[in-house]
């Protein structure tokens, strides 16, 4: 089966990083609850964990593996739910930002001073 370069990508990190979804597993296990968990409740509980809040965004906005990992999370929950198309956008914004083609924007807060200068004195 050929996998362009970046789905290629995502796969493989998927498949040597089973620890982020083994954590949630284990979680729920150590709870004492004999319930049965959905792949979409795996992977929502994943995505939750993988999300880059406001308040990290400084901290995560290059972190191009983070970013990544927020994105092909989101990905498994809309293809889970039935939404192709969404979960390829995901998709691709996980591969650009580990092929190095996408960056993060500038925080709004920061943007370019409408503040004037003060007049001369």
């Amino acid at each position: 089966m050929f996998l362009p370069t970046g789905y290629a990508v995502i796969l493989r990190f998927l498949i040597l990083n089973p620890r982020l979804l083994m954590s949630q597993i284990t979680q729920v296990s150590n709870s004492g609850q004999n319930q049965i968990i959905s792949s979409l409740e795996l992977a929502q509980a994943l995505a939750e964990q993988l999300a880059i809040t406001p308040n990290d965004w400084h901290r995560f906005k290059n972190d191009r593996k983070a970013q990544a990992q927020q994105q092909i999370a989101s990905a498994l929950v809309f293809l889970l739910r039935d939404q192709p198309q969404e979960a390829l956008d995901h998709l691709k914004q996980a591969v650009g930002w580990l092929d190095r083609s996408i960056s993060a924007l500038p925080c709004p807060g920061h943007g370019t001073s409408t503040r004037t200068k003060p007049e001369n004195l």
